[in-house]
């Protein structure tokens, strides 16, 4: 996620905003960001009830309560327009995303 940070006037050149979402504490969320650096974008919590958002878009594993690695770019409408869902060990590609939201104009 802090590789999207390089790219930030990319998606803000297409009017996106980025968001990051895990299943962390709020605390445990931002610890990991300021060790990071620190990120230009909100991070939000899924912790409660636990992976809540996680579930309601499929990515919630089963096996250990973390979500996938997923990318979802949502429309001015609500409408999922895009979805991008990687191994946890992986960084989705950026282009795609980028082409995405050039889909969108």
């Amino acid at each position: 996620m802090p590789s999207y940070e390089e790219d930030l006037s990319e998606f803000e050149r297409r009017n996106a905003q980025v968001l990051g979402i895990s299943t962390d504490q709020v605390f445990t969320n931002e610890a990991w960001a300021k060790s990071m650096g620190g990120l230009s974008y909100p991070l939000l919590s899924d912790h409660w009830p636990h992976g809540h958002v996680s579930a309601t878009y499929g990515v919630l594993r089963g096996d250990d309560g973390h979500p996938e690695r997923a990318i979802f770019v949502i429309d001015r409408q609500g409408k999922v327009a895009y979805v991008d869902i990687h191994d946890i060990g992986e960084q989705p590609p950026t282009d795609k995303i980028m082409q995405a939201l050039d889909k969108l104009k």
